[in-house]
Order: C-alpha cells, then sequence, then structure tokens
C-alpha cells in the first residue's frame, strides 16, 4: 500500500474549495439554504479520530516492542487503511467546508446570525484535525529503519539508500 501524498491531499483540499464555494454562492442565488455539514457531525468527526487514534496507538505500541503479544496482522491493515482514510475524507471536509466560509465572508459585516459561518469554520477545523491524525497514525503503521543494514550501494550515484528486509514497510507485513 502506498503512502498518503500531501500533495494529493492538498490538490482535493482545492478542488473542493472551489466546488464549497461555487455551491454555496449558487444556493444564496436561488435562497436555498447553505451546504454545510450540522454539528452533529463533528461529534462524528470526534469519534472517528478518537477511534483512529486507539487504534493507531495500539500499533505504535507494538512496533516500540511495548506488547509482547504478537499484533492482528488484519487489526494493522485495518488501522492503517482507516488512517489514509480519515486523512482523505478530513481533506475533502477542510476544502469543501474552507469553501463555504470564504464565500461567507462577503457577509460578515452584513449579517447579524453568523451561525454558518462559524459552523464552517468548526468543520473545516475537524477537516484539518482528521488530516492530520491520519498522517500522524499512517507513519505509526510503518516499521522504523535498522541502524547497520544497508547496502555496499549507499551514497553512490543512482544508488538509493539501502534497506534491511521489511524496512520502511507498514507493520502489518509478515514476511
Amino acid at each position: 500500500m502506498k503512502p498518503v501524498s500531501p500533495l494529493l491531499l492538498a490538490v482535493v483540499g482545492v478542488a473542493l474549495a472551489i466546488a464549497g464555494w461555487s455551491a454555496a454562492v449558487l444556493t444564496v442565488r436561488y435562497g436555498m439554504a447553505t451546504p454545510v455539514l450540522p454539528a452533529t457531525a463533528l461529534v462524528t468527526m470526534g469519534i472517528i479520530v478518537a477511534l483512529t487514534l486507539v487504534l493507531g496507538i495500539r500499533v505504535l505500541r507494538w512496533r516500540n516492542g511495548k506488547k509482547k503479544k504478537m499484533l492482528n496482522p488484519i487489526l494493522a491493515a485495518w488501522t492503517l487503511v482507516l488512517a489514509q482514510a480519515c486523512a482523505y475524507t478530513g481533506a475533502m471536509l477542510l476544502g469543501w467546508h474552507a469553501g463555504i466560509f470564504l464565500d461567507q465572508l462577503r457577509f460578515w459585516s452584513i449579517r447579524s446570525g453568523l451561525d454558518v459561518t462559524w459552523l464552517a469554520l468548526g468543520m473545516a477545523g475537524g477537516g484539518l484535525a482528521m488530516i492530520v491524525v491520519g498522517l500522524v497514525v499512517e507513519r505509526f503503521c510503518k516499521i522504523p529503519p535498522e541502524d547497520g543494514e544497508t547496502d555496499a550501494g549507499e551514497g553512490l550515484p543512482g544508488h538509493g539508500r539501502g534497506k534491511a528486509k521489511g524496512e520502511g514497510e507498514y507493520a502489518y507485513r509478515g514476511d
């Protein structure tokens, strides 16, 4: 499985910011409600972030040798997939709600009720938290490099840094 690309997360975020801004402009123009998630979605986002973090800490404890019992490889794989999904979902939510927030700034001095603006900002913050936790937990799932076990070609042009068997791979690998 490939690691999450921060560039791809940024592209997803920017694309959805443009889409969110466009949707907010159109809904205001046609007198419809602004397309922002309800406040209860923050609770759901918090639960997802907490679950991802708890599972990631379990993998990290096993990786660092603090657990004597073997880690279930399926649990480690699920944790990695959950972390990556959390990061991508966070990028989508951050982008969408950042676009809506930027549209709502036009009405900052005109409107007396800024509930939608604050809600969009809160959702964008929740999306940012999901990205951070997703990327951190994805790092927890990587097996760290071991010292002293490198190839002879290290440092030569055209040769990458030598890797020991299993180095830099995800923790759920069993070989």
